[in-house]
Parts: C-alpha cells; structure tokens; sequence
C-alpha cells in the first residue's frame, strides 16, 4: 500500500527553519519563522500565563475530557473577546479547536457540508496554509486581488471588481486584522464597503482573526469583524489564540459561526460534530488558562499590558527599520514598513534578492520577501536596512 505514496511539497517555512538552523555564521538573522520574539531572541511566556499556570495546578482536580465543543467557559470567553458585547448569544455557535489552524479546517469543512460547491474566494497573496488546505480537501478556489506590489498597501478597487463576481453560497476569506504575509489592512470604512458588497451578493464572510493585539490593539484590530458580524446574517469567524497569549504550542483556539438563532442549536450540533469526525475532544490546557484570563481581572490586566508591550516593541521596530532605510537611501520609498500592522510586512523583494540577503548576509526571510518584525530587535535594525539596500531591493 505505501508503495503508492509520493513525496509531498515541502513546506516552505519549515524548510526555511531547518536551512537557518544549519547555518554556522554567528550573525544569522531569522525573519521567516511566525512566532513573536523579544529583544533577546526568546519566545517567552506570558507574565499572565504563568499566573494562571501556577493557579491550575493548585485547583485542577481531573484530566478527563470536556464537551465535543470544549467548555462553555472558553468558548464564550473567546468569542466576547473577538465579538464584543453587542452580538446576540443566541446568534453564536461555537467549538474549541487544536489552534488557528484548527479552526480554519472545520470552518472549511463546514462550508463543504452546507454548500459542497461553494467557491471560497481567498486574497492573493493569503497565507500558504489557507490554500493547502483548501487544495487537500477539493474546495474551489477563487483568487481575489488584495496587495499592490508597487505601493505595498491594498489593491482595494481590485478587491471590489473581484469579489463582485461572488455568489450566493460562495465563501469570501479575509484576515481580520495584520494581513499574513503582507502586513496591509483594511480600513474600517473598507470593512464596510465589503459589508454592503457581501450582502449585495449573498456571499459568506469567514474571517480569519490571528493576531487580534498585534496591530492597533484588542478593540480596533477586531473592528472589522465586529462590523462584519453585526451586518450580515451568517457569518464564520477562526480565531487562533497562539499569538496574543503566547501559547503556540497548546493549540489553542476556536471556530465561531453567527446565523439566525433558529438555527444556532442545529448549527452548534454540527460543529460539534464535525469535532467528533476529526479529534473527538479538543485540547484543554490552553483553552482553560484563556478562560481564567479572560474571566479574572487581575489576570486581564496583567495580560492586557503585556499584550500591549509586545504590540507596542514592534510598531517601534518597524518605525525604526523605516527611518534607518530612509536614512541610508535618501528615499521614503520604505515608509510602508512603518504603516503595516503585525508581524509581517512584504518587503517586495524578488525572489532571486531574498536568495542574496541568507546566502550574502545571513537573513532568511520566506521567499515571497515576507519578514518577520519581531525577528529584529535594536541591534539588527542596521544590519538588514543595509544588506536591503545592498541587495538592490
């Protein structure tokens, strides 16, 4: 049986992990791996995390499993995170999920079960894991234009001439907050020119919201799809809480599905179902030290201001990579670093120039030119906006 297995594509990050891991020089610089860094290079845990931590081991009395859906707790606590307070309950229907990533497969596997022909229209670029999945279970893609490689900001009249070629039925993907890979978001009054699109069309929104902290903070990065979600009947939301609690490696996050409340209980039914179809229960531990975050005051605020800190280090970042290219080439033609929001900003560098900057200087970003912000700290800085503008970028 084996026999018939072919080696599949390489995943081109990963395969980037492994090449700066092998890499002798000292001075390597890595911008490619998604994970936020500090100044040292450390991915730490989080002061609220720990708290929480040290908190469950105290009071945890059984490891026996929760609901197909996780616990109520989570998910509610979640989806107010990403909702705010004026979605009606009985609209929200929602799982637990293994991440981000987790999320968006059952999000994709619900589309097939309620409409197996949809169209799920994607934004080119997306991140590659978007496609992939896609790609794996059968779905059809529809590309939709989003970043202008010139001005490295939105496309968004290419947006909206794409996106009217949506249907009822179809599915239209958009991140909701710090673009991956691009780093270039909407604007609120964008957000509600898809609305109005969207309801123009009948197509579905799925937002994939990330890095909700990461930009101009909770309450703005999650505008969008708060404006989304009290516009439009039916609506899919992934919500990953690996970045803004600095728990990757718990897998931890949660698919949300609004529609009519008449259908919310069949609605809710079928996530849980579809739990039970791909990992039976879903993992906890994560899910759990979210919930006494989010619940505890104390806890709250302490996460709040550390969240706050790292979103505020890398806004510095980008400013100061921004004004050292500025400096070094007497152009603002780089300013766009200093405008994206997230970890990610795309450089626009061809692929054979982000070749030069790992084997020439030792920086490895993914070959798209997608760099890692949090990858910098003050000391590179200086080092990349040189190699940049030695490369020719």
């Amino acid at each position: 049986m084996f026999d018939s297995l072919r080696p599949q594509p390489a995943d081109k990050i990963l395969q980037l992990i492994g090449q700066f891991r092998a890499d002798p020089r000292e001075g390597k610089i890595d911008l490619g791996v998604g994970v936020y860094k500090d100044a040292t290079g450390n991915t730490p845990v989080m002061r609220a995390v720990k708290a929480a931590e040290r908190q469950l081991w105290e009071s945890e009395t059984t490891k026996t499993y929760t609901g197909l859906a996780g616990e109520p707790a989570f998910n509610e606590a979640l989806s107010r995170l990403v909702l705010g307070p004026a979605i009606a309950a009985e609209r929200i229907a929602s799982v637990a999920t293994p991440g981000g990533t987790g999320a968006v497969r059952q999000g994709f596997e619900l589309i097939r079960m309620a409409s197996p022909g949809a169209r799920v229209w994607v934004s080119d670029p997306t991140w590659p894991n978007h496609l992939s999945i896609l790609n794996y279970l059968g779905m059809t893609v529809a590309p939709y234009r989003y970043f202008d490689g010139d001005t490295r900001a939105v496309d968004f009249a290419a947006m909206m001439a794409d996106l009217a070629g949506a249907k009822a039925g179809d599915v239209v993907l958009l991140h909701g907050c710090c673009h991956n890979p691009t780093g270039a978001n909407l604007t609120l009054p964008q957000w509600a020119e898809v609305a109005d699109l969207l309801e123009r069309t009948g197509a579905v929104p799925m937002v994939d919201i990330a890095y909700q902290g990461f930009g101009d903070g909770l309450e703005a990065d999650a505008a969008g799809v708060r404006l989304i979600a009290g516009r439009l009947p039916e609506v899919l939301v992934a919500a990953s809480c690996s970045k803004n609690f600095g728990i990757y490696r718990e897998r931890t996050g949660a698919l949300i599905a609004l529609s009519d409340p008449s259908r919310r209980e069949v609605t809710q039914g079928t996530l849980a179902f579809l739990n039970r179809q791909n990992f039976s229960f879903p993992p906890d531990h994560g899910a759990r030290l979210v919930t006494m975050i989010l619940t505890d005051p104390a806890l709250r605020a302490e996460w709040e201001t550390e969240l706050e800190e790292v979103r505020l280090s890398m806004l510095a970042l980008r400013e100061t990579l921004a004004r050292e290219l500025r400096d070094l080439s007497g152009s603002d033609r780089f300013g766009f670093i200093a405008q994206h929001r997230g970890m990610f900003s795309r450089l626009g560098a061809s692929p054979e120039q982000v070749e030069r900057l790992k084997a020439e200087h030792g920086i490895y970003m993914v070959g798209d030119s997608r760099l890692n912000i949090a990858g910098l700290n003050a000391r590179t800085v200086p080092i990349l906006a040189r190699a940049i503008l030695a490369t020719g970028v």
